[in-house]
Parts: C-alpha cells; structure tokens; sequence
C-alpha cells in the first residue's frame, strides 16, 4: 500500500486551559477589604456629613476661593515670566548674566516658600517706605512698606518668585532639549536670535515644558494654603473662620478640601488639552478608545479580492 494512502490516526485536541492569576483575585479581595473597611469607619465617624454642601457656598468660602485662584494664577503667570527670562539668561554667552541667573535660582529655590512670604510679609520691620526716586527730584513711588506690601502681596511675592526659580530650569531644559541643528538652520537662512527663539526653538521646548509647568500650576493651587498663616483668606483660612463659630472643624475642612478638588481637576483637564495642543500627549495612547482599537483592525485586515 503507498505511503499516501495511510491515513494517520486524528489527533486528539488538547483542552485550552486558562491561566488563573490567583495573586490578582488575591490582590483585588484585599483592596475591596480595606476600602470597605474605610468606608464602615467613615460612617461610623461623628461628622455631620450634611453640613459639609451647605460651608461650600458660605460667602466667606466663596472669598477664600476667588482669592485661592487668582493667587495661583497671578502667582505662576509671574513665575513664567521670570523663569523665561533667568532661563534665558542661563544659556547667555555673559558670564556675569550666567551666574547672577545661578545664584537666583540656587536662592529662591533654597529657601522654603512659607519663609520667604514671612520675609516678605515683615518687609517693613528693615524698610519703613517703599521709593523709587526720579532723576530731577523727587519720587515717583513713595509709600509706607505695610501699604505696598500687603498680606496679598506678601503672598504673591513668596510664591512667585520661589516657583520662577523652578520654571527657570524647565524652561531652560525644554530649551536644550531643541537640537542645535535648528538653530544653526534658522540661522543660515537669515533668522535673528530672537526670531529664532520665537518661531524654531519655543514651539518645539513646549512639549518638554508644558508637563511639569502643569504640575507645578497644580502644587501652586495647594501651596496657596500657606497664605493662610499671614492671614490671607483662602481656602484654608475661610475654613478656620467659620469653624470658630460653629466648631465644625472637620466638616468646614471637607468642605475646603471639595474646593481644592474641583480646581484641580480643572487644572488637569486644562492642561491635558494644553499638551494635546503642543503635541506633548502620548497622541497613540489618546487613540487607545475602543472604537479606535476597532478601527486600527478593520484597517489591519487583509484585502480579498473577488
């Protein structure tokens, strides 16, 4: 009989047997345990849980909100612009320009943000006025220190000038993340350093600035808090203000800790668009939806032709 015609036993199909990932069930009970465990704690705890909608809209946690985000924004708007400059002034071919912008950013960024609002906030305990003297005399500003630098101020100052300390470095290491080949370019063609560092060298350091500037806006929005201590009414200072009188401390800090929340999350959302904007966002991970992944296979199937 020819090999050809043998036909061979079937074979017999093997069962497909899934992997168990025991340490994932175990992993998962564990955590379900001690969230409900939290929770059992939580409603056993004696806080008038009630309360905490009604502190929100308390007119003195609506101030301590308003003046939380302007603090924040006026503060890094600030920032940026000092940090751009000290960046700047860091890749300057002046060796004078180089280390004043190093001591700058070895000094405010050194010292802690609580001391330096201290510092500023006491400003008139070394100088009792505040002027700026005109060349044929007299002066163009001359105040007393307590009225120039004010609670507010005093705040501003301290944050401000201890975050562009930080912005100068991610912006300078947004700046060297260019390759020195565009600037090269831009310059064989005629650019002026300035249009160069607007047009080629910016819109590229973007991707590497924005992430951590965000990060940084979010640290701004809670690091507003130690504001509180010079008595400026934010959040944390609103919350203290109505717990004198009802003595509801931890109800009015729920209360301050759902505002913090809510411009958080604002702020991330707002900067996961600026990154999208600027490219920085992971564009195939932003796509990762289930209607693109059904998509990208419908595309990586093979043609049939009839």
């Amino acid at each position: 009989m020819p090999a050809a015609d043998v036909q061979s036993p079937p074979k017999a199909e093997l069962p497909i047997v899934r992997l168990r990932h025991w340490g994932r069930w175990v992993s998962a009970v564990v955590i379900l345990a001690l969230l409900a465990g939290l929770g059992v704690l939580l409603a056993q705890a004696k806080i008038q849980y009630d309360t905490v909608p009604d502190f929100l809209w308390y007119r003195v946690m609506a101030v301590g909100l308003l003046n939380t985000v302007l603090l924040a924004v006026i503060s890094q708007a600030v920032a940026i612009v000092i940090g751009i400059v000290v960046a700047l002034m860091r890749r300057s071919a002046n060796p004078v320009a180089r280390v004043v912008a190093a001591v700058y950013v070895w000094l405010f960024r050194g010292l802690p943000v609580l001391l330096q609002i201290l510092l500023w906030f006491n400003l008139a305990l070394v100088f009792e006025f505040i002027s700026i003297p005109l060349p044929f005399g007299g002066y163009l500003v001359h105040e007393p220190t307590n009225v120039v630098i004010s609670a507010f101020v005093a705040a501003l100052l301290g944050l401000a000038l201890n975050e562009s300390a930080y912005m100068a470095e991610i912006v300078r290491a947004g700046l060297n993340s260019v390759d020195k080949g565009q600037t090269e370019a831009a310059k064989s063609i005629g650019m002026s350093p300035a249009m160069t560092l607007r047009r080629v060298v910016l819109p590229q350091a973007m991707r590497v600035i924005i992430p951590p500037t965000g990060n940084d806006f979010i640290n701004m929005l809670k690091g507003t808090s130690m504001a509180s201590v010079i008595g400026v009414t934010e959040l944390i200072h609103a919350a203290n203000n109505i717990s004198s009188n009802n003595l509801l401390v931890i109800e009015t800090l729920l209360a301050a800790a759902v505002w913090y929340m809510v411009v958080v999350t604002v702020a991330s959302i707002g900067q996961h668009y600026l990154e999208r904007a600027f490219g920085a966002a992971d564009r195939a991970g932003a796509a990762s939806g289930p209607w693109s992944r059904v998509g990208r296979a419908l595309r990586a199937m093979p043609l049939r032709r009839a």
